[in-house]
């Protein structure tokens, strides 16, 4: 692409690619002076030509200026920068049906309920916490809203590839730090918002006004599908100029779940919808899930899918990898794992427990809290296991520069009747507590999921991810000790 396709009054250079990391070699690109949360693109102008910038779009003064390289001067470098990727990738959002969807918890399990329900019906991709996803392309996951380039770029590959629909996770860092805006939204949904992310808005109000940008600058046409039982959820669309709809159990909604029955194994429901009712079974459990799908149900059908048509395919949809995921080897005890890393989030994971534990059996409960983020919800953690679980091990959580073990005595300071055991290893606290468990106890896992790393002083290791790790060790430590069931009836 010229560079004179892109802006007025420049030279007529050809730009090959796009960058925002000096440190990535991109020959022949264009170099935006981002401000991150603890760097200044304006900083490395030098390191960004050396590995091939040719042009710089800044919006400070620039001491020494190349020759052979253009700088063009804006008042906002991100503003910019979603304009020019937008073109530089032919628009791809606005070839795809766009679904976005934020909230502190439920992104990952409804983007992914969009993507198993629609892509049978019309090819459609994900992108978000849990991986990029699309047709048979799978690859790591980057940030939950990936940057700028990185996320037109994905786009452009799918469009490419022949998809026609697209579930993005959208984080308030994300959307805080412009980098959705320039996608064409089709539907936007609201999960729910609760304690999180304040080492970097600072307040909840502030995390709020995040949230809310997305909703206040779509498109009339855009459908705006808000939790109606969530306080912030009708606050959250109040100036959306899009076509507002409401999903529920408790109060009154346009999508509203008026009985259901939630069992250990699966979920029977009725959704009223417009006058009509619908009664549905999946093997999705617990209560947040019943949200979750519903959500996800709201925003297909509004966008024209019909809900006879998604019925059938609720009650076998796959398991969300990490997102209250159910391990079942054949132990006499239940293994969920779920990415639970919120006071919220957290807690609703417990409620489900209990409901499905025996009177007399115990809940051992694996956490731990990520390391630079958020310090101030490490003692709520510790207080609602408290309230809930009857064994806790606090382990590692990407600890990156603090230790493990005063990550973990944060949280027990909210501990003050139940057992604790801090155990560094994240392994070996998966270990014992498979160890530990007797026939019908409660193992949860939380604030991983599925993810294959960790993140430590030097940047990202590999890790085998909760789930792998819980099948892993039940073969090793359980079976392999116990024989081919490994109890006996108590």
């Amino acid at each position: 692409m010229k560079l004179n396709e892109l802006f007025n009054n420049v030279p007529d250079v050809e730009v090959k690619s796009l960058m925002a990391d000096s440190r990535k070699k991109r020959p022949d690109s264009i170099f935006f002076c981002v401000r991150g949360m603890m760097f200044d693109g304006h900083r490395f102008i030098d390191q960004a030509i050396s590995n091939g910038a040719k042009v710089i779009i800044h919006s400070e003064p620039v001491d020494s200026m190349q020759d052979g390289i253009v700088y063009i001067k804006v008042k906002d470098v991100l503003s910019v920068f979603n304009r020019v990727a937008d073109a530089f990738y032919n628009h791809p959002s606005h070839a795809l049906q766009m679904f976005g969807v934020t909230g502190t918890n439920g992104k990952s399990s409804i983007a992914c309920l969009i993507r198993d329900l629609l892509d049978p019906i019309s090819p459609t991709g994900y992108i978000g916490t849990i991986a990029i996803e699309y047709g048979n392309v799978k690859l790591p996951p980057l940030l939950t809203t990936p940057e700028i380039d990185d996320l037109h770029g994905i786009l452009k590959d799918m469009v490419d590839a022949g998809i026609q629909n697209c579930a993005l996770e959208v984080s308030s860092i994300g959307i805080e730090q412009n980098r959705v805006g320039s996608i064409d939204f089709d539907a936007v949904i609201f999960t729910n918002l609760t304690h999180d992310h304040l080492d970097y808005h600072g307040t909840m109000e502030n995390y709020f006004q995040a949230k809310k940008k997305l909703f206040d600058h779509v498109k009339p046409e855009c459908f705006a599908i808000t939790n109606a039982d969530d306080p912030y959820g009708m606050k959250m669309v109040k100036d959306c100029p899009g076509r507002i709809v409401t999903y529920g159990i408790d109060h009154e909604a346009d999508y509203q779940v008026t009985r259901f029955q939630l069992l250990k194994d699966k979920t029977i429901f009725t959704l009223k919808v417009h006058g009509s009712e619908y009664e549905l079974e999946t093997n999705l459990v617990a209560r947040f899930n019943i949200y979750n799908l519903v959500a996800a149900l709201a925003a297909l059908n509004c966008r024209g899918v019909p809900m006879e048509k998604m019925m059938a395919g609720i009650r076998t949809l796959k398991q969300i990898e990490g997102r209250m995921e159910r391990i079942d080897e054949g132990q006499p005890f239940n293994i969920i794992v779920d990415f639970a890393h919120t006071p919220d989030g957290i807690e609703q994971l417990c409620r489900y427990a209990s409901a499905i534990t025996p009177k007399g059996k115990r809940i051992i409960a694996i956490t731990g809290s990520a390391g630079k983020r958020d310090t101030a919800k490490r003692p709520i953690f510790g207080n609602i296991l408290d309230k809930y679980c009857d064994m806790i091990i606090l382990t590692e959580d990407d600890p990156r520069d603090e230790k493990p073990i005063d990550i973990a005595k944060q949280i027990a300071s909210g501990i003050k009747k139940k057992n604790f055991v801090i155990i560094e290893d994240r392994y070996d606290a998966i270990r014992q507590a498979v160890e530990l468990a007797s026939c019908n106890d409660t193992i949860i896992i939380m604030g991983k999921g599925d993810e294959k790393f960790i993140y430590r002083e030097f940047g990202r290791e590999p890790y085998e991810g909760d789930n792998a790790i819980a099948r892993e060790v039940l073969q090793k430590y359980y079976f392999n000790q116990k024989g081919d069931l490994g109890y006996e009836d108590e």
